[in-house]
């Protein structure tokens, strides 16, 4: 049976909110009572933000929640319909629109990508094929000295990777923090002559049936509602100490040079004009139901309520053989393979996804048949750590809750968050 826990199903903002910021929205399986509960611990008040869980078991959402508040001031409670910045969790989705072309046959993992993306054959990089670019390999994670208003133009910044020649991390595991999601766009926009925020749309969003996936800030008319990232919004840096740190770090940090540039903390204050970029491998804008929802059809086969998202064959392949070396920029190895990474602490949380910086993680357990993902608008507070740490508890208790729910019984739960339809289409 289906059971509400403290559940409210009114998905508009104007409807009403949870009382005082401790209500959870949304429906959930009984099975997953406890899961809902720990999630709800999340937010305790009005300055702690908001956030939504989503839980798809074989191919059917069983657990679609959400608490909280949107907005930094504690205003705007959070709706079926609110969708913060992911982060790194972008990386996931740019990676999955990459497989839907090869699912097509437009994109082989062993070809050369210079062989779609001619001008990225410069500099020595003419034999780099789509696997190791997916797997972190191409040695093009620093940022070379790119400016904001580089990073915040995609074409400039996928003709600089194109032709950039490759540093001393080739062939080796080296985490391109910013640099994946322009190497993914500058090869989908080989083959296709589309941005990346089109595809995201018509290759995600679409096929799933949700208005829940955007790359950067959702179209005026769209359901979808970006939230606002909880942060200290008043960091004012010390010109002096700021100077030491970025050369100390530059000198001796490949993640650092792989995700620092001028202004990067102006980019998500205010107004977050990052939102209004193309950055795959950081602006993705999601709901939780459909983020889960992606990771469900991973964890189903390809399949997501009946509907063929990805082939059998191509989804068999994502669980294949992962890099087990030392990372050289996160010095943990995260074993990527293919776009998606898994984790370093043995059975603790099985499976493979996408985890972003403040904690925010879209992921799959193939084995069990569970996509998961976990959504909310912290960045940088004093419950960061907590917050990355949140997804590993929630996974284990879901893997519980699952495992009960298999032996009795389980039902779906739907309706809640908007559809997929066309931008023009959106009702205002």
């Amino acid at each position: 049976m289906t059971v509400d826990i403290g559940v409210n199903r009114r998905a508009d903002p104007s409807h009403g909110a949870p009382d005082a910021g401790h209500g959870v929205f949304g429906a959930a399986d009984s099975h997953f009572a406890c899961v809902v509960r720990a999630f709800s611990t999340m937010f305790p008040g009005r300055r702690f933000g908001g956030g939504a869980l989503a839980v798809y078991l074989d191919g059917q959402p069983v657990v679609d929640v959400w608490k909280g508040w949107a907005d930094r001031d504690g205003e705007v409670p959070w709706s079926a319909d609110s969708a913060p910045m992911v982060f790194s969790a972008t990386k996931g989705m740019a990676a999955t629109v990459i497989h839907r072309l090869a699912d097509r046959g437009l994109i082989d993992y062993e070809a050369p990508v210079a062989e779609y993306w001619h001008e990225f054959g410069a500099n020595g990089k003419s034999e780099m094929t789509v696997r190791d670019v997916m797997r972190h390999q191409a040695g093009l994670s620093g940022l070379r000295g790119a400016t904001q208003e580089d990073l915040l133009n995609h074409v400039v910044m996928e003709e600089r990777l194109a032709a950039a020649p490759p540093g001393r991390h080739l062939g080796k595991p080296a985490y391109h923090a910013l640099t994946f999601g322009w190497l993914m766009s500058g090869l989908a926009r080989a083959v296709t002559g589309k941005d990346m925020r089109v595809l995201f749309r018509e290759e995600l969003a679409e096929p799933l049936g949700t208005d829940g996936i955007h790359l950067g800030r959702p179209p005026a008319n769209a359901p979808t509602r970006a939230t606002q990232i909880v942060m200290p919004q008043d960091i004012a840096a010390n010109p002096v100490l700021t100077s030491a740190v970025r050369k100390i770090a530059h000198q001796f940090s490949g993640g650092y040079r792989s995700m620092y540039f001028p202004g990067v903390i102006g980019s998500v204050q205010g107004d977050t004009p990052m939102l209004d970029a193309e950055i795959p491998a950081a602006n993705g804008v999601v709901t939780a139901r459909a983020l889960a929802r992606m990771y469900g059809a991973l964890a189903n086969g390809g399949e997501i309520d009946g509907t063929r998202f990805l082939s059998r064959r191509l989804v068999a392949g994502l669980t294949g053989e992962r890099m087990r070396q030392r990372d050289r920029n996160l010095v943990l190895p995260l074993n990527f393979h293919l776009g998606y990474h898994s984790l370093p602490f043995g059975n603790v949380m099985p499976g493979f996804g996408h985890i972003g910086l403040g904690g925010s993680i879209g992921w799959n357990d193939p084995d069990t048949g569970v996509g998961f993902a976990l959504v909310h608008n912290r960045l940088l507070t004093p419950l960061v750590l907590t917050d990355h740490a949140a997804s590993v508890g929630l996974f284990k208790l879901v893997r519980e809750a699952v495992a009960k729910a298999r032996k009795r019984g389980y039902r779906p739960v739907h309706g809640l968050g908007a559809p997929y339809s066309e931008p023009d289409a959106v009702a205002g």
